[in-house]
């Protein structure tokens, strides 16, 4: 079979100092750069954590290019080539270098039984009205799933392409001026990189260590996060914390490592069934008569792992119902008169277990940092390396009674997610939780830095009454007044800090604040409390939403708009709900248009690329060819896709485009070969529209960004606002480009400045998230009364991830079970 794309140079491998090539023909490499240890691919997340980010380097002199002229700019823009079952035979400029890119790749309980503390009823936003909060009952501490199923788990794995990896690399690694492409000059790691001690001792700071050692760092003079001792009192630099360590064989509540290893092997990876957990132990008793099983039965598992301590932050509930619902006339539609229902846990104690986690002490920052490489140039990494965090500390150091004191932001996301396309109640509304403090990497690993805090209320109603004006501002005050009331308990330490041991055993005192909310395009309305179409950052109207002088919206700004204008006014001249109070403005510093995250998945991916770009190039090919034409050419595109050969991080669609269930990972993989398919059937400013907007994507999800990046994504988005205009005088989009999605691309110069690289605030963390917390639970229930049982198995879920890590650090975990029974056997002996 002859291959889609003809053969093309070797590509040097960009991990510097190899000088090795990959022989392309016959897909037989010679090299990988995956051999290589340091190499680290910015675009994959790690299923498991991994600090390193090494980025790759591209000799822009060996690979230019830029240089070869795009042979498709000479091309009549009005004139589709003829349709042409082979690839396009040129291999200069933009179309040669397309067509061959595909064919490599550089390289306590879950429910207390005790009563809560009483607790002041919380004075509701009319028309609501909050009634007694209280902890339910212990009703599902032995429930046994009837049902058992297999839980779908995702590819995680986001693929990068391989030309565009090679470009854009090329592209950040410099200008090839002289002052770009010369080698730094050697400086020693200790010139550089002080020691934990030392930075300790000229800082009084303790910080992580795993960040690259030819990185500079300076810390916040006041906002420093120094170690303290259980009053708050500053200890001197290098006072080693008081740790109380336990037994190296203290398994509590297990009895041994079998019993834990067992437990969660069962709960945690295999998510077994109560009826099958009983019947495997059965027949692990009758083969081991002389012996006993780890457990009796599932409910002895369940209620070991229910007593283990550490993990433990209760669930507990409060309800909320319409202002008049009392009063409701008989014939009121039933909105008013129902009471609502939402699941929560404190906050504040869910912080304090992430900052007392050891598993993070090496991937946190306690105090807001600048961070640069040893020229001087600025990088922009994880969370705290921004400059909002810098800014709050500002703020929060104007009180002296805060110095020494770390600062914590509050990171939440919420979405609302199915578990079923059945009938019935199978929507859930979760809300989840997560620290600025720990790495980018950390967030999106599979390592607990984002821990699920609530299940909020859906109000629902007839399609009578799905329109009407008092249930949508019913609606939104619900969802408002609800995050209110959850994160009230953080409020006192926004403003006294509270000490709190942290997990390198260190105490510190902290400050908290709420940090950016992680929320696709109509969460971010809600959030924002405007209305749809317009943008919840900016005063862009949304006839015109990439106003380049449109001012930023803010919290006063706001407020005072609200004050002096009618609610009619607001809604119709500025896009504001001027009846519904963001949550926000009941805690200090928070301003919720500033604090919206960038969406690369929704935003960018799913959004722009895929739900605009790809349905216009198709909307162009049916204008330009007729529907038969185009049917005829989308089929070949489709065909090129197809044939892609395998490689590694590649992924195939053997069908083409052809299926309807598109995931984010889906539209990445898309987003690798669509370029070298639809070139040669598509004139040259529609490609270079879709090149400039990919070159865009992969820019902003780089682990790490520098003013040179940034620039770089800037030009980026002036070239794909300027190509994409090729949509409108075709008649593609006669209306215009004023999309929300597409408008926020502007404002991710401004993103990454405060909160660093965009791809730790992501929505695919969220995503994630929904599959570990809301539907594997629900797969693992009875389906009746599911969410008493979804609550019961995160608090397990959460108790044995906690169990593991204490062990873990404990070094009970070292070596396999195995090797530690024969190791025990010949101790005994």
């Amino acid at each position: 079979m002859q291959p889609l794309f003809p053969p093309a140079p070797p590509i040097p491998c960009p991990v510097e100092g190899c000088f090795k090539r990959f022989q392309l023909r016959g897909y037989l490499n010679t090299h990988l750069q995956n051999d290589h240890p340091d190499w680290v691919d910015p675009d994959m997340p790690p299923l498991v954590d991994s600090d390193s980010d090494t980025d790759s380097d591209v000799d822009p002199q060996e690979f230019d290019v830029d240089a070869d002229p795009d042979p498709l700019e000479n091309e009549n823009d009005d004139l589709l080539p003829e349709l042409d079952p082979q690839v396009p035979e040129e291999e200069g400029g933009l179309s040669g270098y397309v067509s061959y890119l595909t064919s490599f790749r550089p390289p306590s309980r879950l429910l207390s039984d005790e009563d809560g503390d009483d607790e002041e009823s919380l004075p509701a936003l009319t028309p609501l009205e909050v009634e007694e909060e209280y902890d339910i009952e212990d009703d599902y501490a032995t429930s046994t799933p009837t049902l058992d199923s297999e839980s779908d788990s995702p590819d995680m794995n986001l693929e990068l392409g391989v030309a565009l990896r090679a470009l854009l690399d090329k592209l950040l690694e410099g200008d090839g001026s002289e002052e770009d492409s010369s080698p730094p000059s050697p400086v020693s790691n200790q010139e550089v990189e002080m020691s934990p001690e030392r930075r300790e001792t000229e800082e009084g700071v303790s910080f992580s260590t795993s960040r690259p050692a030819t990185t500079q760092r300076e810390y916040h003079d006041r906002i420093s996060g120094r170690p303290c001792d259980a009053q708050g009192n500053i200890l001197e630099a290098g006072t080693a914390p008081t740790i109380s360590t336990p037994s190296s064989d203290d398994w509590a509540p297990y009895k041994d490592r079998l019993q834990f290893e067992v437990a969660d092997l069962l709960y945690t990876d295999e998510q077994m069934s109560g009826g099958n957990i009983d019947k495997l132990l059965e027949l692990w008793a009758a083969s081991l008569l002389p012996h006993d099983p780890p457990f009796r039965n599932h409910s002895d598992m369940y209620q070991t792992i229910d007593s283990t301590p550490v993990g433990e932050v209760r669930w507990r509930r409060f309800e909320i119902t319409h202002d008049g619902a009392e009063s409701c006339p008989p014939d009121a539609p039933t909105w008013m008169k129902q009471s609502y229902e939402i699941w929560y846990r404190d906050v504040s104690d869910v912080v304090k277990s992430i900052l007392g986690n050891p598993d993070f002490k090496d991937h946190i920052d306690y105090a807001p940092f600048r961070e640069s490489d040893i020229n001087g140039v600025r990088q922009l990494r994880d969370f705290m390396s921004g400059d909002w965090a810098w800014r709050q500390a500002d703020e929060i150091a104007e009180d002296p009674n805060t110095h020494g004191a770390a600062f914590v932001p509050i990171i939440l996301g919420s979405d609302k997610t199915t578990v079923s396309v059945a009938t019935g109640q199978n929507e859930y509304y979760p809300l989840y939780t997560s620290i600025g403090n720990i790495h980018n990497s950390s967030r999106r690993g599979h390592r607990n830095g984002m821990v699920i805090v609530a299940f909020l209320a859906i109000p629902k109603t007839s399609r009578k009454y799905a329109d009407d004006v008092q249930f949508r501002k019913f609606r939104r005050q619900l969802f408002h007044s609800s995050l209110s009331r959850i994160l009230r308990s953080l409020k006192p330490g926004m403003t006294t800090p509270e000490v709190i041991r942290c997990g390198d055993g260190h105490f510190r005192k902290v400050v908290y604040g709420l940090g950016p909310y992680i929320a696709d395009y109509p969460e971010q309305a809600l959030l924002g409390c405007i209305v749809q179409g317009w943008c919840p950052i900016c005063f862009a109207h949304k006839t015109n939403l990439d106003d380049p002088g449109a001012q930023m919206r803010s919290r006063g700004g706001t407020e005072d708009l609200v004050r002096d204008h009618e609610l009619g006014d607001l809604w119709d001249k500025y896009g504001i709900v001027g009846d519904v109070i963001p949550f926000t403005n009941d805690f200090p510093r928070a301003d919720i248009h500033e604090l919206l995250a960038p969406d690369i998945l929704h935003q960018l991916i799913k959004g722009t690329f895929k739900d605009h770009l790809v349905a216009w190039v198709e909307l162009y090919l049916a204008k330009k060819q007729g529907k038969a034409g185009a049917l005829t050419i989308l089929s070949d595109v489709d065909r090129r896709i197809a044939i892609v050969p395998s490689f590694s991080g590649l992924r195939r669609f053997p069908q083409g485009r052809g299926f309807k269930q598109w995931t984010g990972d889906d539209s990445k993989a898309l987003m690798k070969v669509y370029l070298p398919a639809i070139v040669g059937y598509l004139p040259a400013k529609v490609v270079s529209a879709v090149r400039a907007f990919i070159e865009f994507c992969y820019l902003v999800r780089r682990e790490v960004h520098t003013p040179h990046t940034i620039s770089l994504l800037h030009k980026a988005l002036e070239e794909f606002h300027k190509k994409r205009t090729v949509f409108c005088i075709s008649g593609v989009r006669e209306e215009g480009f004023s999309l929300p999605r597409q408008h926020s691309c502007m404002h991710y110069e401004d993103k990454i400045l405060n909160f660093g690289a965009p791809n730790g605030l992501c929505s695919s963390i969220t995503e994630s998230m929904h599959i570990r917390a809301v539907k594997e639970p629900w797969r693992r229930s009875n389906r009746f009364e599911a969410l008493g049982q979804m609550l019961m198995s995160n608090q397990r879920l959460d108790k044995l991830a906690a169990s593991r890590v204490q062990f873990k650090d404990r070094g009970m975990l070292e070596g396999s079970l195995l090797q530690s029974a024969q190791q025990k056997l010949l101790d005994w002996s």
